[in-house]
This record gives structure tokens, sequence and C-alpha cells, in this order.
């Protein structure tokens, strides 16, 4: 299975594709105010671009991973010390409204201002980073 081939150029633009739908339904769900599950899509945004980029850079699948930073470095885009501080937060987005543990905290952290700042940071890295695409 390593030497299979694939169509790279598919898998660029799926990347993509599922990204963009994937920002609207964050769009959505924050606007019905449903914040936690629109941060923890804004993750999967970002996530998705950065794989396609991974894609385009290194000829092979990116790699089973939420961590955006090991994305980042793999997409071999030269991000800003703060970006990659927001990309480090975002992350956290992932884990904290998937795991039980983490889900009372994280729904509270999450009020209108705290979801409306990162769903600000997420639409300015999104447009950053599909300039690079």
């Amino acid at each position: 299975m390593e030497n299979e081939k694939f169509d790279l150029e598919k898998i660029f633009k799926h990347w993509i594709a599922t990204s963009d739908k994937d920002y609207k339904t964050m769009i959505h769900l924050f606007e019905v105010k449903d914040y936690h599950w629109s941060l923890f899509i804004g993750h999967i945004v970002i996530e998705r671009l950065l794989k396609a980029m991974v894609v385009k850079i290194t000829g092979e699948h990116a790699p089973f991973t939420h961590d955006l930073r090991r994305l980042a470095k793999l997409s071999k885009i030269e991000f800003q010390s703060d970006q990659i501080g927001w990309l480090d937060t975002i992350t956290t987005f992932n884990l904290n409204a998937r795991y039980d543990s983490y889900k009372q905290a994280f729904y509270e952290k999450c009020t209108q201002e705290f979801t409306a700042e990162w769903i600000s940071n997420i639409k300015e890295l999104r447009s950053w980073i599909k300039q690079m695409l």
C-alpha cells in the first residue's frame, strides 16, 4: 500500500472543498449560538487547509493528526509567532469539544465574545493559508 499511487490533485482539492463546507458550518453554528461546536468545526477548517498544503508540498497523504502546529510545520508555510500561538489554541478546541472531562470547562469558556474573537482569528488564518494554496 505504501507504493500505491493516488490522485494528488483530487486529494488536494478534497481537503480544500471540505474545509470550505466546514467553514459555512462554523459560521452557521456561531449564528445559532452553538459556540463550542462552532470552534470545534473552526479547528477542522484550518486542519483541512493545512492538510491540503501538506499534500501539495510532500506529494503524499497528510498524516492522521489534529495537531495544527505539526501540520503547519509539515506544510512548510512560514507562520509568524502569533499565528503559531493561534494554532496551538485552536488545536485545543478539537480536544476540549471531544473529551467529556474537558467539555464543561470548555462550554463555560465559549461565551459569545470569546467565540467571536476566535472565529475572527480562524477567518484570518483561513484567508492567509488559502493564499498560499
